[in-house]
């Protein structure tokens, strides 16, 4: 993590800046290998439940990740830390590079599917912006 910032809400969410997490548990991490092939992730998946990463089944989790592949941006539906939820987009560079990756994040409470939904053109957008600073030209 290199950056967070707190919301309007007195919600704890255990990341702190400069910490890492399993790719595979979390929104940030599932939108930083989007454009990976599908061996990669199954590697992933395999070396961070084998070191520690909350326990997930490997079937479900690849089909949410053809899904967010598709919609260019993932979520953690808990997956990471108990009643928290994010959305994550991945910021590329000029050579369409996945370089980062940014995310909202709230307790389950607030961030329903269909909050998650409404926050995913805002996190996209977002995302989108950062990667035109950095030379990003949307294909098409």
């Amino acid at each position: 993590y290199l950056d967070k910032v707190p919301g309007r809400r007195r919600i704890n969410i255990s990341s702190r800046v400069g910490e890492r997490q399993a790719l595979t548990s979390t929104g940030l991490g599932k939108a930083l290998i989007l454009d990976h092939p599908r061996r990669y992730w199954i590697d992933r998946f395999a070396a961070d439940q084998a070191t520690g990463a909350p326990v997930a089944d490997q079937h479900l989790w690849l089909d949410r990740m053809d899904g967010y592949v598709a919609a260019g941006r993932a979520f953690d539906l808990e997956e990471n830390e108990d009643q928290i939820r994010c959305v994550a987009a991945p910021i590329r560079d000029a050579g369409h590079m996945i370089v980062g990756a940014i995310s909202v994040s709230s307790a389950a409470q607030y961030m329903n599917d269909e909050r998650m939904t409404a926050l995913t053109d805002t996190v996209l957008d977002t995302a989108r912006a950062i990667s035109r600073e950095l030379g990003w030209v949307p294909p098409g």
